[in-house]
């Protein structure tokens, strides 16, 4: 993956502390820029490296950026931040620091997904406590208005479900076509969810944007298992000398 040319490290101040020699050996691994009131130097920064160290929960990595003045907010091409990586990967010491670094908790990439969202797709439960218990609002919406909840329900994170059931997210909110996520729990047959969000008061009557409640999915989809088992019958009661035919002809 391309890295953009803008993803660049912030200012390192080397300006004292140093002798002339070290400064020297230094000069060619940075490029330097001169203000009125002091000079810095801002070291050329492989943006993919630290991307792949918040992925990879490399916590010296990450510690060793911030501490040169590091962005923490620093994102990839498609605005992930390496808060973003590390909440997907559930890497909860480095969530930790970038969050008490300054990193931006409501950051949104190109998605409109935030640190909550991609902690969810994870699995993580002790990150999506981390971001809690740092302000993170657990009713956000990305831009197809999902919530931390509909994300949770969808990718199966009965835990994390049941988390945010017990903090108080919004049970009933709706997406973009007007799901809420005990639709996505019964569409996607998450029996386990379907019962924490039952016995949490959800609402059964709610319909989606085709006029469709949760309930109603079940018989629809059960119709559509019914006409797909029908046809693959008349199929198999084809002979295969017909079949042979028509192919032929």
């Amino acid at each position: 993956r391309r890295v953009s040319t803008d993803l660049h490290c912030e200012v390192l101040d080397v300006s004292g502390g140093e002798n002339i020699t070290e400064l020297c050996k230094r000069k060619k691994n940075f490029k330097t820029t001169r203000s009125p009131r002091m000079s810095v130097e801002i070291p050329v920064v492989n943006a993919r490296e630290l991307m792949n160290a918040a992925s990879q929960g490399k916590v010296n990595v990450i510690e060793k950026y911030l501490a040169d003045g590091g962005n923490p907010n620093l994102h990839d091409e498609l605005k992930r931040t390496a808060l973003q990586r590390a909440s997907l990967r559930g890497h909860t010491a480095v969530v930790q620091m970038l969050l008490e670094k300054g990193a931006d908790i409501n950051f949104k990439d190109q998605l409109g997904s935030r640190a909550v969202h991609w902690a969810c797709r994870g699995g993580s439960l002790d990150v999506v406590k981390a971001l809690k218990s740092h302000g993170a609002d657990l009713n956000v919406r990305d831009k197809l208005y999902s919530t931390p909840l509909h994300v949770a329900t969808r990718t199966g994170r009965t835990a994390i479900v049941e988390y945010l059931l017990s903090c108080g997210a919004k049970i009933n909110s709706r997406d973009r076509e007007g799901d809420t996520a005990l639709h996505d729990a019964v569409r996607l047959n998450r029996y386990k969810i379907v019962k924490l969000l039952m016995v949490a008061g959800a609402d059964t009557k709610i319909k989606n944007h085709e006029g469709v409640t949760a309930v109603q999915q079940v018989k629809q989809w059960q119709l559509d298992i019914m006409d797909t088992l029908q046809r693959l019958e008349k199929l198999r009661e084809v002979p295969p000398e017909n079949t042979s035919r028509e192919r032929s002809e």
